[in-house]
């Protein structure tokens, strides 16, 4: 799987979360709580929609470490 296809996954999980965020407003080094306002809740529905998507498990520990959508395309390419 290529960056682009992992990246377009990842919006539209992202977009499933939050559709009022625009996929071409995100940019890969946009801090994905301060700049796009997601919480808690938002950052865990995301990762279960990677998962059921992707197949990819995102131990809560891990959570911290996908702070932008570069980080997460980075973390699951590592993955799949």
């Amino acid at each position: 799987m290529t960056s682009d296809e992992i990246r377009a996954t990842l919006l539209a999980c992202l977009s499933d979360v939050a559709p009022e965020i625009a996929d071409e407003e995100i940019e890969d080094d946009a801090d994905l709580r301060d700049e796009l306002d997601l919480d808690s809740m938002d950052i865990l529905r995301w990762v279960q929609g990677i998962h059921k998507a992707l197949g990819v498990e995102i131990p809560e520990d891990d959570y911290d470490k996908i702070t932008t959508l570069g980080d997460a395309i980075a973390y699951v390419a590592a993955r799949v």
